[in-house]
């Protein structure tokens, strides 16, 4: 039971290290503001459509 005990918590400090660093992006993108987030969304979806458009020419 101890063999086993060393690796689950090294793996559970990698997922709480990955998981803390991306609330983090969250909380920066949310800083930036709603406005930033809406115009990005609309710039990925002309790109989408602007792609999708030229290769079904």
């Amino acid at each position: 039971m101890n063999s086993l005990r060393f690796p689950f918590l090294a793996a559970l400090l990698v997922l709480l290290t990955f998981s803390l660093s991306g609330c983090d992006a969250i909380g920066t993108i949310f800083k930036a503001g709603a406005w930033t987030g809406i115009i990005g969304v609309f710039l990925v979806v002309f790109l989408l459509w602007l792609v999708i458009s030229r290769i079904r020419r």
